[in-house]
């Protein structure tokens, strides 16, 4: 039975989607149990407005909230009352399986590092989330938490990301590559160059070389690694795209009665092409290396991604992630 702790007041929308987000979690995943944590009378105002039943929660009344723009460094001195805070120092004390927030990126990296344990020998936790591709997801880290690294955290980064994808497909050897600009051995940064020769000199893993960003969505490979910097833009790039393509496909379609004729034939393809680019639909970050589940919503995130986000950490809590991918690092 997950049961999960949910900043409700944090990100660019707080209320608006993350407790309709949670009624349908509530609605379709069987046994979950959800805490929403924030200023109380705002959720119970925020449940009638929309005929929400605030029985089904259990709500936490906090009074603070950590904005979009405060650093990492106010987020730990002084915003031990915010509903991030309140909600990480939930799963460090065992009442909870996992956290689900689309606040600040910084401050629930900071906060995570700082209240929770990581797993045996990882310097930093890494954000992780999977791309759709033409064979089968790919898992991509890290996605943001980490903007300056070191060939070695990149490396763990790879082994992280490893461990994922053979706990949960069963793929015994998982194939990594190296985000980069070519393919060439001589291509990349200093960083990138380094990291490369410290991925082929590791036995434990399956490193297959470089991978280029027009290579993200073929399935080449089964995790890609990059730092954060790299990373949060190339997702961003790629939500970006995908939605463009959605608003010109329906704009096309719209701008003469030949097109909207057409677009009843095709609707069908169409609705199941958009929901497998769809960003919303591959919400959720989970930030690996760390006791329990922490998952990132984007900040921006609609109703229907931060749902996306619930359902990521409620199945990784159900599946007991952590725990796994640490052990299979250790048999590494």
């Amino acid at each position: 039975m997950p049961t999960l702790a949910i900043d409700a007041m944090s990100g660019d929308h707080g209320l608006r989607s993350s407790l309709p987000a949670a009624a349908k979690a509530i609605a379709e995943i069987p046994h979950l149990k959800l805490t929403l944590l924030g200023q109380k009378q705002a959720m119970l105002d925020e449940c009638q407005r929309r005929a929400i039943d605030p029985s089904q929660f259990t709500l936490v009344d906090v009074p603070d909230v950590i904005g979009m723009d405060e650093s990492p460094a106010v987020a730990l001195r002084k915003k031990q009352d915010s509903s991030m805070y309140k909600a990480i120092e939930l799963l460090r004390d065992g009442q909870v399986e996992g956290v689900v927030s689309a606040g600040n990126t910084g401050a629930l990296v900071a906060l995570s590092r700082f209240l929770l344990e990581r797993s045996p020998g990882i310097r930093r936790p890494a954000m992780c989330a999977p791309l759709p591709g033409d064979g089968g997801d790919t898992y991509m880290l890290d996605l943001g938490a980490n903007v300056d690294c070191k060939a070695e955290e990149l490396v763990q980064f790879a082994e992280m990301g490893s461990a994922l994808v053979t706990c949960l497909k069963g793929i015994e050897a998982p194939r990594v590559a190296l985000l980069n600009i070519g393919e060439e051995a001589s291509k990349g940064t200093e960083l990138v160059r380094q990291t490369a020769e410290l991925l082929a000199a590791e036995p434990s893993l399956n490193y297959i070389g470089f991978i280029e960003g027009f290579d993200l969505f073929t399935h080449k490979a089964d995790v890609i690694v990059c730092d954060g910097f790299v990373g949060n833009i190339a997702l961003k790039v790629c939500e970006g795209t995908a939605s463009y393509i959605s608003r010109q496909l329906k704009g096309r379609f719209r701008r003469s009665w030949y097109g909207l004729i057409s677009g009843l034939f095709v609707q069908p393809l169409l609705k199941n092409f958009k929901d497998d680019i769809n960003p919303d639909e591959y919400n959720g970050a989970a930030l690996l290396g760390l006791s329990g589940v922490v998952v990132k919503s984007h900040g921006g995130s609609s109703k229907k991604s931060f749902y996306s986000a619930i359902r990521h950490a409620a199945k990784a809590a159900e599946q007991d992630l952590p725990r796994r991918i640490a052990q299979q690092l250790t048999l590494t």
